[in-house]
């Protein structure tokens, strides 16, 4: 009877041991396979400059995420930190890829070391993948891939920094959404914006806002257009 006991122990146990291991595996996979996936990262830091702060990450899925210091004005006081997830064309999501395999993953060496150029802020561009983990850090570099990527980047910045702003004055300052289009309007014209469709959703909030005077929601519209949304 005794004997019984303990095999009815050891059975549970034992049971309780493949459960154990079923449910955690179930957890940590996706958690191994979520860290293993290719990931580009971009960060400034440029004291004094807005936004002086920003982290830019691309995976290669293309959901990506922007995190920054950035301010809603000239004259308004550091607030909360700003956040964006958002999704990356496919094209652009190549690109960065590309660019990325033909800088070696940012391996050795990337800044020119020029102490005669003008300090533009600390850049760092991260690689990550199951097998490897690289970073470069530069004020300067004179690899073409590189000067590409950080042209890109610092691009998307400009374009997610609009959302940041847009976001806010369509909830408390509709007034100001117009001037904020404009200079929206002038950077896409020059090339100084990158991925318009990034900030797609707050752009149709507004062209879709009856409370928003006409002109404002009709500059919306054509910035959905180049974005290549068309809007609804």
């Amino acid at each position: 009877m005794f004997l019984g006991k303990l095999q009815s122990i050891a059975r549970l146990c034992t049971c309780q041991s493949l459960w154990l291991t079923f449910a955690l595996g179930g957890f940590l996979l996706p958690s191994v396979a979520q860290q293993s996936a290719p990931a580009v990262v971009f960060t400034l830091d440029f004291p004094g400059s807005e936004p002086d702060h920003y982290v830019i990450t691309v995976p290669e899925s293309g959901s990506a995420s922007y995190d920054s210091d950035g301010k809603l004005g000239p004259g308004s006081a550091a607030g909360d930190p700003f956040h964006s997830d958002f999704n990356l064309s496919e094209a652009a999501r190549t690109r960065v890829f590309d660019l990325t395999k033909r800088a070696h993953y940012f391996e050795g060496q990337i800044d020119s070391r020029n102490k005669s150029l003008a300090f533009t802020g600390t850049k760092t561009l991260i690689y990550k993948d199951a097998q490897k983990s690289t970073r470069a850090s530069y004020n300067y570099s004179p690899v073409a891939s590189v000067q590409e990527l950080t042209a890109f980047f610092q691009s998307l910045s400009n374009t997610l920094e609009f959302q940041h702003r847009l976001d806010y004055y369509l909830r408390y300052q509709k007034l100001a959404l117009d001037e904020e289009l404009k200079k929206m309007e002038e950077l896409s014209k020059s090339g100084s914006l990158g991925e318009i469709s990034a900030v797609a959703p707050v752009l149709q909030k507004i062209a879709d806002d009856p409370t928003v005077i006409r002109v404002v929601r009709a500059r919306a519209q054509r910035l959905l257009q180049l974005a290549g949304t068309g809007g609804k």
